[in-house]
Order: structure tokens, then sequence, then C-alpha cells
């Protein structure tokens, strides 16, 4: 069993920074392809950010592109999203995704078996 846990949200004014981070355990994480998504109040879950089993492949949301940076250290397990210059639309409920059936990185969330509980991320105006 894979379990994933998101940690490192919180409240932050516009223009600020968070680092998330999402802890695997349970099998081979380099084996993974790995995501973030998020969901804001009322809305959909919308994809954010993806990277491929040894972090030489990354897809960004037009959103977030040159702002959010996704990475991953395999030795430790670990994925990370760091976000930068943050704006009140980027509060929502973040979720770190995992699939060990998919061969690159994808933006569709329904080809992701394994999800985190989701941390939350306020950004003030």
């Amino acid at each position: 069993q894979v379990q994933l846990v998101e940690s490192g949200g919180g409240l932050v004014q516009a223009g600020g920074s968070l680092r998330l981070s999402c802890a695997v355990s349970g099998r081979t994480f380099s084996a993974y392809v790995m995501a973030w998504f998020r969901q804001a109040p009322g809305k959909e879950r919308e994809f954010v950010a993806a990277i491929n089993w040894s972090g030489t492949t990354t897809y960004y949301a037009d959103s977030v592109k040159g702002r959010f940076a996704i990475s991953r250290n395999n030795a430790k397990t670990t994925l990370f999203l760091q976000m930068n210059s943050l704006k009140p639309d980027d509060t929502a409920v973040y979720y770190c995704a995992a699939d060990n059936t998919i061969l690159v990185p994808s933006r569709t969330q329904e080809l992701y078996d394994y999800w985190g509980q989701g941390t939350q991320v306020t950004v003030s105006s």
C-alpha cells in the first residue's frame, strides 16, 4: 500500500512563498510519476504540476508556470512544490498524487491511483 502525506501548507501574503512536501512510503518511490493538483472552494480539482521518475521531465499548468517548481528526492522518497510569487487565486487545498503505470507525467487526474489527504494553502491579498 502506498501512502502519501503532504505538509508545508499555511497562510501567506500575496507575493510570498511556500514549499510543499509530499512524503511517500510503501513502495519504490523512484518508479512513480508524481504530480500536484489543487482544489479551490467551489471549484473542481485541477492540475498544477507533474514530474517523471527521474525528475528530468516536468509539466506545469499555465497559471503557475514561471512561479512554481516541482522536484523530487528519490533517496528521501519526497516530492516538493516550491511556490513563489503567490497570488490569492492560488488559495486551495493542494494534493500530491502518484502512479506507477504511466510512463510520462500527465495532467489527467484519473490516471493517478494514489493520493494524499491534502494541505491547505491560503494566500491573503
